[in-house]
C-alpha cells in the first residue's frame, strides 16, 4: 500500500455477502437488497461505474487498473507495487507531490492506493464539490504522468518501497512465511510465485524504461475502471468524464489471463528460525479455487465452521482439548487464476508442531464424522447478512464493491448470481469441497520457530530458502529528489494546468444528538441513522487499568475477555452460538480508562441483542475453563510483544512518557509475573467493587429510534444497581527538563523503530485542540506534513512517519513516531530534530491556508461512517463537549492566525526537552547516536551483542 498509516485501510476489497432473512420455521428466504449503478465506457476503452448515495455532501472517486504482480515477469517483480506510489508523486498539469498537494486543500481522505495479484486501485473520498478536481487529477495521472519520472524520482521511491518491505516484512515476527509458501505452492513459471511487493534485487534492478514500458502497457483507459460513488449529478459527471479522460489514446487490447489452478504432487515441509518470534507458528496450505468459482462460496462456509467459535472442531481440539494455542484461522485467498485455502495456529511457547498438526488431523476426522448442522449453516450465513451491510456502510465501500465485480465478474450486476450463488449452499456441498480440497490432500507445510529452536518444527521439515537482506552503512543508493522534471508536455486540446474550481460549497448538517441519564447513572447517547438497516454501540464502563491493583496488572484486560465466555444460563458455546444466529457481534476489550463492550447487529435483531448484552454486564458465568485459556493466551501475548520491535517501542515508550509513579506507565495486558499471580477471585472484586451503570456510558448509531433504545434499555436499568465508584486521577511524569535518548537493543533489526515526544496534554485542556491543529502541517497531516515530505518524499528513509497530540481526561502523550531504515538512523534523529526546531519559525501562511483548507472542508465527510458518528458520540460522553463541538472546532480553525501557531509550536514543541527512544540494532547504530548532542544514549536492555 502507498499508505503508512499504523491504523491502515484494507488491501483487498470486499466480497458480497448474502442477505436473507430466518423465520420461525428456520428455513431461509432470500430478500433483495440492490446498489443501484450505472456503467458505460468511452470510446478509448475507459469503463465507468456511477452510484448514487446522497446521504452525505461527499463522493468517493476510486481508479482501478487490472494490473498487479501477477502480469510482472520473473526478474522483474514489484513493479505493479511500485507504480502505485509512484503515480501518486507528480503529474504533468498537478505538478510536483501531486494528489497528494491536492488532497490536502480540498478536505479529501488523503489519497490512496493498494495493490494486490491481480488489480491496482487509488482511491480518496472527498467533499463533493470537490468532484471536478478529482476527475481532472485521476485523468491527469493516467494519461500525463509518464513523462514526470526520472531516474532520482526512480530511485528514492526504491527506497520507500524497500522500507515499506522491511517494515511489513522482514522486521515482524513471521513475516517473511507467505513468501516461502507462494514460492513452493505455485511454480517459477505462475504468476502468483513471487510475492506482490517483488524482491529486493528486483527493485533495485528496475530500470526508468524498464518502468515505462510497464506504464505503457498495463495503464491504458482500456484496462482501467473508473468508479465515482457519492452525492453528485450524473448528468454533469458524465460530461466531466468525457472531457478530462476521453482524448487519452486507447492502448493495445489485453488478452484474458486464462485461469492457472495448481496442483501439488506431494506435500512440502519447510522450516525456518525467525529473528521476530517467541512462539512457533505453524502454517498449511492447499491449492484452491480462483474468486466466484462455484466452489468458493462452499469452501467460504467449511473455512469458518471448521475454525471459528466454541463448536468448530479445530477449536474443540486444538484449543479446549490439547491448549495447544488460543486461535485457529483458517480462511480462502482466492484471486483472479488460482486460489489458496490457509490454515495458521501461532502456538504456546515451547509446543512442538507435531502435536499441533496431530491435533489438526484429529478435528478432521472429527468433522468427517459428524458434519455439519443445517443449524450452523444458517447460523453463519446470519454472520455474512450482517458482513453485507457493513461493507456498505461508506461510499467508497460501495464503489469499492462495484468496481471488484467488474473486474472479476465481468459486471457490476453478477452481485445478483453472488447472492443466488451463497443461497444455495449446502450442507453436502461443504463436506464435498472438503473432501474435494482438504481430504488426504497435498499441502505446503511452514514451520517458524524462534531462533534456536528448530526442534518445535514439523517433523520432516527442511529448511526454507529466504534471502536475507544486509544492511550496510553508506552503501545505499544515493540521489537528489529536488530536481525537477524537464520534459515537453503532452498534447490536449484544452489547458489541462488550470485546476477545476469548487462546485457549491456542501452544506455540512451534523447528526442530531439525543442525550439521556437514567435513575440508574447509566448516561445514553444516539444517533439515528438509517442509511443501512444496521446498529452499532458501545457500553463504555469507566475505569480500566487506573482501577487495577499495582501488583496485578491486567486484571481488567481478563476481565473483559471473560465477560464475553458466557452467562449464567449460557455456556460459552451457547452464548456465542445465541449472538451468532442473530447475525451479531458482541466484543469486550479494555482499554487503560476502561472496559468496552462493543456490538454490531441487524437493526431488526437490536432487540434480541441487548437481551444478550443485559446477560453479558448482569450475569457472568465466571468459567474457570475460560479463565485459564484466557490467562495461556495473554502470556503468550505478552512473550511475542517481546520480539516485536513495535511492540516493544509502544510498551518502553509509555514507561518513559508516563513516569514510574503513574500506573498508566504499564502493558495493559499485565508482565508474566503479574498475570501468573491473578485468578479468577481478583476478576470477580473488580467486577463487584468496579462494574457499576454509575460510571457507564451507553453510545449508539444506526437504524434504531430513541424510544427503541430506551425501551431496550429499561430492563438493564431496573436490575443494574449502582455502586460508587472513585476513579482515581494518576500522577504523570513532566516533560523531561533536557533530552535524553534510549535505546533498546534487537540484533539484527532492519529498521529502527523510533518514538520521540512527551507527557503533553489532556483531552479536556483548552490548548489541545490548537495544539492538533498546529501539528497538522508538522506530522499531523500524512503526505501534507513537513515530517512526511522531508523523511519519506525526500530522503527515502522510510515508509511512513507522522505525529499527534493524544490525550484524555487525562495528559497525554504528543509523539513523533517512524521506521527507518536501520543505516540512517542517526541521520533520520538528527533530521527530525531539526525540523522539530524550525517548524514554528517558519510557519508562513501557506502552511496555514494549507491547514485551514483541509481542516474546513473535511468537515463534509467527517461524520460519514457509522464508526465516525460513534466516535463522535463517545467524545461527547466522555469529555463533555457540546453536541455542536465539531462546529465550534471550525471556529477555531478559521480564526486561528500564524502567531497563535508560532505560540503554540513554542510551548510544545521543544526538541531539547522530550524522550527519544530507537528500538534498534545497538550494534551497528547506538554510538552515533551520541552526536545528536543529549549525551550518552541508555541502552534499556542487555543482549548478547552489548554485554
Amino acid at each position: 500500500m502507498k499508505s503508512f498509516q499504523f491504523l491502515t485501510l484494507p488491501i483487498f476489497l470486499f466480497t458480497v455477502l448474502v442477505s436473507y432473512s430466518q423465520n420461525e420455521t428456520k428455513t431461509t428466504k432470500s430478500k433483495e437488497f440492490k446498489v443501484e449503478f450505472e456503467q458505460f465506457s468511452l470510446d478509448n476503452g475507459l469503463h465507468v461505474i456511477l452510484h448514487i448515495d446522497r446521504s452525505d455532501p461527499v463522493v468517493a472517486v476510486a481508479l482501478t487498473s487490472h494490473v498487479g504482480s501477477a502480469r510482472e515477469k520473473a526478474g522483474r517483480t514489484g513493479f505493479a507495487h511500485l507504480f502505485e506510489h509512484l503515480l501518486f508523486l507528480e503529474s504533468e498539469n498537478l505538478g510536483k507531490g501531486g494528489l497528494d498537494k491536492m488532497s490536502a486543500r480540498i478536505g479529501g481522505s488523503g489519497a490512496n492506493g493498494s495493490t494486490s495479484r491481480d488489480r491496482t486501485n487509488y482511491f480518496q473520498t472527498v467533499p463533493k464539490d470537490a468532484l471536478e478536481k478529482m476527475i481532472w487529477a485521476e485523468a491527469d495521472k493516467l494519461g500525463y504522468f509518464i513523462n514526470t519520472v526520472t531516474d532520482p524520482v526512480l530511485a528514492k521511491e526504491k527506497q520507500v518501497v524497500k522500507n515499506e518491505k522491511r517494515q511489513s516484512y522482514d522486521n515482524r515476527p513471521y513475516g517473511n512465511n507467505f513468501a516461502v509458501i507462494n514460492k513452493n505452492l505455485y511454480p517459477e513459471n505462475h504468476p502468483y510465485h513471487w510475492e506482490v511487493i517483488g524482491s529486493l534485487e528486483d527493485l533495485q534492478n528496475a530500470s526508468l524504461q524498464d518502468v515505462k514500458d510497464f506504464y505503457n502497457r498495463w495503464y491504458i483507459p482500456n484496462n482501467v475502471t473508473l468508479t465515482i460513488a457519492g452525492d453528485f449529478d450524473v448528468k454533469q459527471a458524465k460530461a466531466w468524464v468525457q472531457k478530462y479522460f476521453g482524448e487519452i489514446k486507447r492502448g493495445e487490447a489485453i488478452p484474458k489471463m486464462e485461469k492457472q489452478p495448481v496442483t501439488l504432487t506431494e506435500t512440502k515441509k519447510f522450516y525456518f528460525e525467525d529473528n521476530f518470534a517467541r512462539l512457533p507458528q505453524l502454517t498449511l496450505t492447499w491449492p484452491s479455487v480462483y474468486e466466484y468459482h462455484p466452489d468458493s462460496y462452499a469452501l467460504e462456509v467449511l473455512a469458518s465452521y471448521l475454525s471459528k467459535g466454541k463448536k468448530a472442531p479445530l477449536y474443540k481440539a486444538l484449543v479446549e482439548d490439547k491448549k495447544l494455542t488460543d486461535e485457529v484461522e483458517l480462511s480462502q485467498y482466492n484471486s483472479e487464476i488460482a486460489g489458496q485455502y490457509i490454515l495458521n495456529v501461532v502456538a504456546f511457547d515451547k509446543t512442538e508442531l507435531n502435536t499441533v498438526m496431530t491435533g489438526i488431523n484429529e478435528a478432521f476426522k472429527n468433522f468427517e464424522n459428524q458434519g455439519i448442522s443445517q443449524q450452523d449453516l444458517d447460523r453463519i450465513k446470519a454472520g455474512q447478512e450482517t458482513a453485507f451491510y457493513n461493507g456498505l456502510s461508506s461510499v467508497l465501500g460501495k464503489g469499492f464493491q462495484l468496481a471488484q465485480y467488474e473486474i472479476f465478474a465481468g459486471t457490476p450486476d453478477f452481485i445478483n448470481q453472488d447472492v443466488k450463488n451463497i443461497l444455495a449452499v449446502t450442507k453436502e456441498d461443504v463436506m464435498r469441497v472438503y473432501k474435494k480440497y482438504i481430504k488426504d490432500k497435498h499441502f505446503i507445510a511452514t514451520s517458524f520457530v524462534p531462533k534456536g529452536e528448530a526442534n518445535l518444527a514439523l517433523e520432516g521439515s527442511t529448511l526454507a530458502k529466504i534471502v536475507e537482506e544486509k544492511i550496510i552503512e553508506g552503501k545505499e543508493e544515493s540521489f537528489d529528489a529536488s530536481i525537477a522534471a524537464t520534459y515537453a508536455k503532452t498534447a490536449s486540446s484544452f489547458d489541462r494546468s488550470i485546476e477545476p474550481i469548487y462546485g457549491a460549497s456542501p452544506e455540512v448538517v451534523l447528526p442530531t444528538v439525543w442525550k439521556e441519564k437514567s435513575p440508574s447513572g447509566l448516561t445514553v447517547l444516539g444517533i439515528e441513522n438509517h442509511e443501512v438497516p444496521l446498529v452499532q454501540f458501545q457500553m463504555q464502563i469507566k475505569g480500566g487499568l487506573l482501577l487495577e491493583n499495582p501488583a496485578k496488572i491486567g486484571v481488567s484486560n481478563m476481565l473483559a475477555q471473560l465477560l464475553t465466555k458466557g452467562t449464567k444460563n449460557r455456556t460459552p458455546e451457547q452464548l456465542e452460538n445465541a449472538i451468532e444466529s442473530l447475525g451479531a457481534t458482541i466484543n469486550a476489550f479494555a482499554t487503560d480508562e476502561s472496559i468496552l463492550i462493543t456490538g454490531n447487529t441487524l437493526a431488526k435483531n437490536y432487540n434480541e441483542t441487548m437481551k444478550l448484552v443485559q446477560e453479558i454486564v448482569l450475569e457472568p458465568r465466571w468459567d474457570t475453563i475460560e479463565f485459564d485459556l484466557i490467562k495461556q493466551s495473554t502470556l503468550s501475548q505478552v512473550i511475542q510483544q517481546k520480539a516485536d520491535p513495535n511492540s516493544i517501542a509502544r510498551n518502553e515508550f509509555k514507561k518513559l512518557v508516563y513516569g514510574k509513579e503513574s500506573i498508566l506507565m504499564n502493558n495493559r495486558i499485565g508482565t508474566e509475573n503479574s498475570i501468573n499471580s491473578i485468578t479468577i477471585d481478583d476478576l470477580k472484586t473488580y467486577y463487584n467493587q468496579n462494574i457499576s451503570p454509575s460510571v457507564t456510558n451507553f453510545q449508539i448509531v444506526g437504524a434504531i429510534s430513541r424510544a427503541q433504545v430506551n425501551s431496550s434499555l429499561a430492563t438493564l436499568n431496573k436490575n443494574w444497581k449502582p455502586k460508587e465508584v472513585t476513579i482515581p486521577t494518576t500522577k504523570i511524569a513532566d516533560a523531561p527538563a533536557n533530552s535524553k535518548i534510549y535505546f533498546y537493543d534487537v540484533p539484527g533489526a532492519k529498521q529502527s523503530v523510533i518514538r520521540i515526544g512527551y507527557s503533553a496534554l489532556a483531552a479536556t485542556d483548552s490548548d489541545f485542540y490548537p495544539a492538533d491543529i498546529m501539528n497538522y502541517r508538522l506530522g499531523g497531516g500524512s503526505f501534507a506534513s513537513q515530517l512526511t515530505q522531508e523523511l519519506r518524499e525526500g530522503k527515502g528513509y522510510t515508509y511512513g512517519i507522522g505525529s499527534s497530540f493524544i490525550g484524555s481526561n487525562n495528559k497525554g502523550p504528543f509523539t513523533i513516531y517512524s521506521g527507518v531504515r536501520s543505516n540512517v538512523t542517526y541521520e533520520s534523529v538528527r533530521l527530525i530534530k531539526e525540523i522539530v526546531e524550525q517548524y514554528g519559525k517558519n510557519f508562513n501562511e501557506n502552511d496555514l491556508n494549507v491547514t485551514k483548507g483541509y481542516l474546513i472542508k473535511s468537515n463534509a465527510r467527517e461524520f460519514e461512517t457509522m464508526a465516525s458518528k460513534l466516535n463522535m458520540l463517545y467524545e461527547i460522553s466522555n469529555y463533555n463537549f457540546p453536541v455542536d463541538y465539531a462546529k465550534q472546532r471550525e471556529n477555531t480553525v478559521k480564526n486561528i492566525a500564524i502567531d497563535d501557531i508560532k505560540a503554540l509550536s513554542d510551548k510544545y514543541l521543544n526538541a531539547n526537552k522530550m524522550i527519544y527512544l530507537i528500538v534498534g540494532d545497538a550494534e551497528t547504530q547506538l554510538q552515533k547516536l551520541e552526536q545528536i548532542g543529549f549525551g550518552i544514549p541508555v541502552l534499556l536492555n542487555k543482549t548478547e551483542n552489548n554485554n
